[in-house]
């Protein structure tokens, strides 16, 4: 057969342009790497036009997707796949909130999250810090005009000297943000669209999550185990922007960053919500699909 001829998926009436591109980045929501789904695209592709199917309903293609899919990726990544396949039936928006401390790879993860379930539109909280403290003068909310682990120098009321002033610092400043933030869940709600929402302002029990019944809300923290490793996120962050003294500051306050994430991940687990170590980029983004698979199933 031509392999410049073109394969068309018919549904009814309708009929679209096989896209090998697209397949994959749909495989890659199963938690498999870019390159092994391309790899499998391709075997859908040549398996196609080996058995002369210029034309094939989508129904049909779903079919020799899978068995192909569950022939080179295994059962587990198969049924991964027909997960992500069921949340296009899903009649509510799915938010994603992930958290965790300055380092741990959030940003990363989400961006990459985001790409393998099609969500578009993805919310940084210290963007909406930075918005807010445009609003918002030192006088009015002092928190919003430092960095997330030096918040406890906007401290201006006496506080408990049981309360460590790093994290109530942190405490107000999460506060304020979360306004904003839950503020731009209701509005996607409303607007019925999925959204991921990352940043260290993510704290379980910050969020009044009460409110958004008419959406799928899932919260993850990330989180670093290892000391070093966490360490060497900022080192390889420096190198590849090429800034040398964030680096210097990150590490200057890394006590302080860790105690933060100590602090985020004992809420985690005082509001039962999951924590995913970064060890692996892959390994990760696999057991937050994981999560999102797994919350998303009791909302049918």
């Amino acid at each position: 057969m031509d392999p410049q001829k073109r394969i068309i998926i018919t549904d009814k009436k309708h009929g679209l342009p096989f896209s090998k591109g697209l397949l994959a980045k749909s495989i890659t929501a199963a938690g498999i790497s870019p390159k092994m789904a391309y790899h499998i695209a391709e075997l859908v592709e040549n398996y196609l036009r080996k058995k002369n199917l210029l034309t094939v309903k989508s129904k049909q293609l779903k079919k020799i997707i899978l068995d192909i899919l569950l022939k080179n990726a295994g059962s587990d990544k198969t049924e991964k796949y027909k997960r992500w396949q069921t949340l296009g039936k899903l009649e509510k928006p799915l938010i994603i909130l992930v958290g965790g401390t300055t380092g741990v790879g959030k940003s990363t993860i989400a961006s990459e999250t985001a790409h393998r379930l099609a969500i578009n539109r993805i919310v940084s909280t210290d963007a909406v810090r930075e918005v807010m403290r445009a609003v918002f003068s030192p006088d009015v909310a002092p928190a919003l005009h430092e960095s997330s682990f030096a918040a406890y120098k906007a401290i201006r009321t006496p506080i408990d000297e049981k309360i460590d002033p790093i994290i109530a610092g942190f405490m107000e400043q999460t506060a304020v943000v979360s306004v904003g933030l839950e503020a731009i869940i209701q509005r996607a709600i409303n607007e019925n669209y999925h959204m991921l929402i990352e940043g260290i302002h993510v704290v379980p029990g910050f969020l009044n999550l009460g409110l958004f019944s008419d959406a799928l809300v899932i919260p993850l923290i990330i989180a670093v185990e290892d000391e070093n490793a966490h360490k060497s996120h900022f080192y390889i962050r420096g190198v590849q922007t090429h800034e040398l003294r964030p680096f210097e500051k990150y590490i200057k306050n890394f006590d302080t960053i860790r105690k933060i994430g100590f602090y985020i991940e004992g809420l985690a687990d005082k509001h039962k919500v999951s924590i995913i170590q970064s060890f692996n980029l892959d390994s990760t983004i696999s057991n937050v699909l994981d999560k999102v698979y797994e919350s998303s199933a009791s909302a049918y």
